[in-house]
């Protein structure tokens, strides 16, 4: 296929978008809302799709870069961008402004409507920040990778690293006392990160450590209560001067996703310490990091074979180690240890059950199950219909991703439903 020129890219291949759209909150699917697609900052309409009972369109493809474009520095942008509207009688439209389409990966972009009222004046605008490999962001400001821990009477009231069920993201510089905040699900906060700070593209290792360096920053700052400790009451900001980029209603990319839901629990560390380490880190290309972590000469090591553990030893030293967070806040019960699957009996595969009946209430593609203890063929059928609404692989067990996720869907429902 020629090279097609368009606003300074050449788009030869393809990408995939999947579009889902939620009524207020992510335990309640939008059925029947109208989904329009469209080339950036262009009102001419190329794809319109009506979601499914479980909010979701089919998966369609779009017109993207050549991949060469985002495995080395280029002077193109590695993606194309496109637009997105979701209309719903009875809601607010949401118009997203910039969807990042990679190509030979699938974008998902969620979207969640908020019932009209009479104050609605126009549709939200969401607008996806450029990509930090692309765009033009400040640097991190160096810190310490270790903090000093304050008294036993100091504001830290964690007694070991926890992964908790919400991080609060203040989307601007600290002192910014207007910026907005935003309440977002670790895991999302997560593969926003990633999905803003590294491509899809890269080699699955480059891709983990990555993924692996951004939640041991995070975590840092969760247990370390860092802006707490400084007088502020969110989490963690969304300046790359400060923190990590953050782009609020952002698509994510299928690849960082899946490895977000496999490790989200693993962090890094060093031995004598009880902290996440702050891993820091920079493109490696318009800004050079010589301690910390390359993100440029963390996909070359990718390139040659190196594991993510090989990577992370290169970076932050030949010290550190991979450990688990002990627990994660805020799910009704911690991952047994062992994947349920066919033949699996007792009372963790009855909670799945009773779970996976509740879910199944906002989204009826998943069949409903008698709540026996046996993990069965229905049970299976139920576990695969559930990871492929959400972006699981779709195996029909339970593993550690489909556990937590699983959890977290439970917790959205059940608070939708006590609300109603």
């Amino acid at each position: 296929m020629p090279y097609i020129r368009t606003r300074n890219s050449l788009y030869s291949e393809t990408g995939r978008l999947q579009i889902g759209a939620l009524s207020i909150d992510i335990g309640m699917p939008a059925s029947n809302a109208t989904i329009r697609v469209m080339p950036r900052g262009e009102d001419r309409v190329i794809e319109e799709m009506i979601s499914d009972s479980s909010g979701q369109t089919p998966v369609i493809n779009l017109p993207a870069p050549p991949v060469e474009f985002s495995l080395e520095p280029s002077e193109y942008r590695p993606y194309s961008e496109y637009d997105v509207s979701v209309s719903m009688e009875g809601y607010d439209e949401v118009y997203v402004e910039g969807v990042q389409i990679l190509p030979e990966t699938t974008s998902f972009q969620n979207v969640t409507l908020s019932p009209l009222t009479d104050y609605s004046e126009q549709a939200e605008v969401i607008t996806i920040y450029d990509h930090t490999l692309w765009g033009d962001f400040p640097p991190k400001i160096p810190e310490a990778d270790v903090k000093p821990m304050p008294p036993a009477t100091g504001l830290v009231v964690l007694p070991e690293p926890v992964v908790p069920e919400f991080v609060i993201v203040h989307a601007g510089r600290p002192e910014n006392a207007s910026a907005p905040r935003h309440w977002v699900p670790f895991r999302d906060y997560i593969k926003n990160v990633a999905s803003s700070e590294i491509y899809a593209t890269w080699p699955e290792q480059t891709i983990k450590a990555n993924v692996l360096a951004i939640i041991s920053f995070t975590l840092n700052r969760v247990y370390t209560e860092w802006y707490r400790g400084k007088g502020y009451d969110f989490t963690i900001t969304s300046s790359t001067a400060f923190d990590q980029a953050f782009s609020h209603g952002r698509n994510i990319f299928d690849e960082i996703s899946t490895i977000v839901d496999e490790i989200f629990t693993t962090f890094i560390t060093r031995p004598n310490i009880r902290q996440p380490l702050l891993t820091q880190y920079c493109d490696g290309r318009r800004v050079n990091c010589p301690t910390w972590m390359s993100q440029w000469g963390s996909k070359s090591l990718g390139d040659q074979g190196f594991t993510a553990i090989d990577i992370l030893k290169r970076f932050y030293g030949s010290d550190v180690f991979l450990m688990q967070a002990r627990k994660v806040a805020g799910v009704p019960s911690s991952y047994p240890g062992t994947p349920l699957q066919m033949g699996s009996i007792g009372q963790d595969v009855r909670t799945i059950q009773e779970q996976l009946n509740a879910v199944s209430n906002n989204f009826p593609a998943i069949p409903k199950l008698r709540v026996d203890g046996i993990f069965g063929e229905e049970t299976r059928r139920a576990v695969e219909t559930f990871q492929g609404i959400f972006k699981l692989a779709a195996d029909g067990i339970v593993g550690f991703s489909t556990w937590y996720k699983l959890s977290h869907i439970y917790v959205s429902v059940t608070r939708m439903a006590e609300l109603r």
